[in-house]
């Protein structure tokens, strides 16, 4: 029995040291680094002193699976809270599907999380109509997440690290295909990058 325990625990430190998931923390240094590249419409993305905790509520996909923050542990992520109704998230969205076309992948991931309480067939036609070819539909049809992250207005965008940890956010619309933007997110990503 004391065999299995331990071996559970070396597994589980081994598991543990390899991790992409326990990436630093962002840096006094890198939160200016950060600040000084805000310029243009990305003035307006306040970066935290301290990374806020991460969101545990769930919210559904296009075939009605739960997803969450954790989903995407391991990567940074930008979670934008949408609406179909709202005219700045409706402008902004084609750069949002630009930028996913162009960053993700194993560090990076776009969530357009939308809070429309209609049915799901509205933000799909709403994607078809814009062409988007970059972005899965999310939902957060009972507004859970978005009052958990304090999405009070919209759109509201996050950028959380590698622990699903908010670390900086902007209220309001942006280009975030711009070449600013990118900036920033690629920043980021290098920032919290795991050492080998």
């Amino acid at each position: 029995m004391r065999g299995f325990a331990f071996l559970g625990l070396l597994l589980g430190a081994i598991a543990i040291g390899v991790n992409p998931v326990l990436a630093k923390d962002l840096t006094i240094e890198d939160q200016r680094v950060l600040k000084d590249l805000r310029e243009g419409d990305m003035g307006k993305l306040v970066v935290h002193r301290e990374a806020r905790p991460r969101i545990e509520e769930a919210w559904g996909d296009l075939y009605g699976n739960s997803v969450d923050v954790a989903s995407f542990e391991g990567k940074v992520v930008l979670l934008n809270f949408w609406a179909t109704w709202c005219p700045p998230c409706r402008k902004e969205m084609p750069g949002i599907d630009r930028l996913a076309g162009e960053l993700s992948g194993d560090d990076f991931a776009v969530v357009a999380l939308s809070t429309d309480r209609f049915d799901v067939e509205r933000i799909t036609d709403f994607f078809e109509e814009i062409e988007v070819q970059h972005l899965d539909v999310h939902q957060d049809r009972t507004g859970a997440t978005a009052r958990r992250a304090g999405a009070l207005g919209l759109p509201v965008t996050l950028i959380l690290d590698r622990q699903g940890r908010e670390i900086a956010r902007m209220a309001g619309e942006a280009e975030w295909d711009s070449e600013r933007a990118k900036a920033i997110l690629t920043q980021v990503i290098e920032m919290t990058t795991p050492s080998s």
